[in-house]
């Protein structure tokens, strides 16, 4: 801590800062308030006037037109609030903190140095002629991350310019308060960083701007890169550097990227909830945030896929040799080969019937009588638009027979005065010149209404049968069947079928298939988003890698994870990793970074952790001791049950959350079971879970990625329990623990616990 005097002067400096940014939230609030009347305003305008008439063409255009600039002007007035309402947030947030760092430099030439006050965002004086903090992202406040006293130089929009960077100081503010304050040439001092993980876990993540190493801005920072892969051990804060990556990148390119341009995948929903304050921490607006299993029921509407958690479940990590093959970038090739030979005509496109009112009312064979007219030299895509033109000219021609047929006017004489009322809009009696032609117009609208479902059969290429188009390919191997014999194929292409009678799709059938249908009907991708985000990139395989660069084919890729919490897929080394995906997904600029330092755990439970791995001298622990991680080994059941009923006690004494982990759903609600009657805050976690309550919380080891834990509890160790090649298993849970590793084990401990790991626990044995 600095100095009485010095420590008087910052905190006078912070008073007045904090003046005038309650100055500033009053202005802010009035602003908000007009704008909030004006929105308002405008948007009743909008309900008043946004009716279109469909029935006159004339007046169809002018009407969009008008509705249109209506549009626009409530789309301007909700944006202006929604800017004021961030600004106003962002101030509250300063309020309690304005600042977190200061560094004193002078640039050449100068006689006078300057000190800047570095914050989570910029804030001006009154007159906005100084700025009293600078913001983080800003890139003259890359000094305070990267730079040591002496001669520093940082990156500017005109290019690179050199300081001398006299001094660097750190504060922890709390409320207005100066509670820490200190000068240093490191990036960030240890007492600092101490006191920032010496924290107990929260339901949300909580941005580490004040904290960022060295290494961590060196991601946060790039904008080069069309392909990052950040391989970081447990802790190493790899998710929360990717968070404030985003912000810093909505911050480097505001004027052409927002945060509807990029998206995150996120391993679970409980992960997803748990990250989402970060940004808004930060006075930005999140990402668009998606799991795999979000993004594939999107894709497969009406379609049960099985998750990567149901197959973990099921069969584990080892999928077998069809599954290894099948997952593979030569498949994801196999598949891109094929439909050119289909475009080439070496096979055929396969059709299925539209039907209406449980009647063909399209057949498979006139559709492809239609799409067999269509010019050759066109791509199949461009002949299925034509074809789709053509179903959609006949079906309006349709349209006018069906209204004249016996199911529709009985339909039409079942209706309510109120759907009469509501079919014929803006109409009166007196615009007809007789009962009849009212009928008429009824039946026409009625038939338009009910046929809608026709269009958008159309509209959604239902006329395609991509169920028969993918067993063809799986039936003419294409190269890759080499691999696997024929008599798997078969039952492959039958395990599909059957599957697909009963809409459900494996998981190992979701990248091939859906790069199938993208490629025949020209559809699928998404250019507007500039970043992909992947978050614990060894769940995801090879194949749907590929499939996410041809989805979004704009984008640069940012993909990070541990290979060595590697629980659905076989280890890959970051090395090859980064040749592979560069390959791939087609990169021309791909970098690596490695993060080997671990800050979540202590030093005693990171030792343990590391202590598992072949290679776990390479992860650094940081130096914030605790009680050592523990093992307790029970021979009878009921003697397990207390140990692990007294380690949740021990747990609950000194914090407010207790994981208890699991490898299967079925162990975890098992426990569940066994135990919920002795606590009154405890919880069962799945797969549906959005939110992470305090207290004693249950669940499998792949749910809690990404999370952390004040005390976990490793609910049985045994080689029974955790099953085969553990060791990626167990490190995952002992690594989720930031103050407190509690070791149970009902029988043997598992061979994944070796002498050398078994030196860094405290062993009990139970033999009563």
């Amino acid at each position: 801590m600095a100095d009485q005097a010095e420590l008087a002067q910052e905190q006078k400096r912070v008073d007045d800062v904090i003046r005038q940014i309650n100055v500033q939230i009053g202005h802010t609030k009035e602003l908000l308030a007009a704008a909030h009347k004006e929105t308002r305003a405008v948007e009743k305008n909008y309900s008043e006037n946004a009716s279109i008439n469909r029935y006159e063409v004339d007046d169809i255009a002018e009407s969009r037109s008008a509705i249109e600039q209506q549009r626009q002007l409530v789309s301007r007035a909700a944006e202006n609030e929604d800017i004021l309402r961030r600004q106003l947030h962002t101030l509250e947030i300063l309020k309690k903190s304005p600042y977190f760092g200061r560094i004193d430099i002078k640039d050449p030439g100068e006689d006078e140095q300057e000190s800047l006050y570095i914050g989570v965002a910029s804030l001006m004086n009154d007159d906005r002629t100084d700025f009293l903090v600078y913001d983080w992202r800003a890139p003259i406040s890359g000094i305070y991350y990267n730079g040591t006293l002496g001669t520093v130089s940082y990156q500017t929009p005109s290019g690179l310019r050199q300081t001398q960077l006299l001094k660097k100081r750190q504060f922890t503010i709390v409320d207005g308060k100066i509670t820490n304050m200190f000068d240093t040439n490191e990036t960030v001092g240890d007492e600092m960083l101490q006191s920032a993980l010496g924290h107990t876990d929260d339901q949300y993540m909580q941005n580490i701007v004040a904290t960022i190493q060295h290494e961590q801005n060196d991601i946060i920072r790039n904008t080069d890169s069309d392909l990052m892969i950040v391989q970081g051990v447990a802790g190493s804060g790899k998710t929360s550097t990717i968070l404030q990556r985003i912000a810093y990148l909505l911050y480097h390119a505001k004027a052409s990227l927002n945060a509807d341009q990029i998206v995150l995948f996120s391993p679970n929903r409980l992960f997803s909830q748990y990250i989402s304050q970060v940004l808004p921490s930060l006075g930005e607006r999140n990402m668009r945030q998606v799991t795999l299993d979000g993004f594939l029921k999107r894709r497969f509407e009406g379609l049960n896929v099985e998750s990567i958690f149901d197959r973990y479940e099921k069969v584990g990590m080892d999928g077998g040799p069809t599954q290894a093959v099948m997952e593979s970038p030569a498949f994801m090739q196999a598949v891109i080969d094929y439909c050119q030979q289909v475009q080439d005509g070496q096979y055929e496109l396969f059709f299925r019937d539209i039907t209406f009112r449980q009647q063909t009312f399209f057949s498979a064979q006139h559709v492809a009588d239609i799409f067999a007219r269509q010019p050759a030299a066109m791509s199949i895509p461009d002949r299925l638009v034509r074809t789709k033109n053509r179903l959609i000219r006949e079906l309006q021609a349709r349209t006018r027979t069906e209204a004249n047929k016996d199911w529709l006017q009985k339909e039409l004489n079942d209706l309510t005065r109120l759907q009469i009322s509501r079919l014929m809009g803006k109409h009166h009696l007196d615009n007809f010149k007789d009962e009849q032609a009212m009928n008429r117009y009824l039946a026409r609208r009625l038939a338009h209404e009910r046929l809608r479902i026709v269009a958008d059969a159309i509209y959604n290429n239902y006329f395609l049968n991509f169920n028969a188009q993918y067993q063809n390919f799986l039936g003419n191997n294409h190269g890759w069947g080499k691999q696997i014999d024929d008599e798997l194929i078969a039952a492959l292409i039958k395990d599909f079928q059957h599957d697909w009678e009963y809409h459900r799709l494996k998981l190992v059938h979701a990248a091939p298939l859906m790069l199938l249908r993208d490629l025949i009907t020209g559809e699928g991708q998404n250019h507007d988003f500039q970043y992909v985000f992947i978050d614990e990139m060894q769940d995801y395989s090879p194949a749907m890698l590929m499939y996410f660069r041809h989805v979004f084919a704009n984008a640069k890729f940012t993909i990070l994870g541990d290979s060595e919490q590697a629980l659905f897929y076989p280890l890959s080394l970051p090395e090859a990793l980064l040749q592979r995906l560069s390959r791939e997904l087609h990169a021309k600029h791909p970098r690596l970074i490695t993060l080997r330092q671990s800050y979540r755990s202590t030093y005693e439970i990171t030792s343990f952790a590391k202590s598992l791995l072949p290679d776990g001298d390479l992860i650094h622990a940081f130096n914030r001791h605790g009680e050592k991680p523990s093992l307790t080994m029970s021979y009878h059941h009921d003697q397990w049950e207390k140990d692990l009923i007294q380690a949740v006690n021990q747990g609950l004494a000194q914090y407010p959350t207790v994981a208890i982990l699991t490898r299967t759903e079925q162990q975890a609600q098992s426990i569940y079971s066994l135990i919920h009657r002795y606590f009154d805050n405890i919880h069962c976690l799945n797969a549906h879970n959005k939110q992470m309550p305090d207290g004693v919380l249950v669940l499998p080891a792949y749910l809690a990625k990404g999370l952390e834990f004040d005390s976990v509890i490793i609910a049985n160790s045994s080689a029974q329990a955790l099953g085969e090649k553990a060791t990626g298993l167990l490190y995952t849970m002992a690594s989720r623990a930031m103050h407190q590793l509690s070791i149970l084990s009902l029988g043997p401990v598992s061979d994944v616990f070796t002498d050398k790991a078994c030196r860094h626990l405290k062993i009990t044995h139970q033999l009563n």
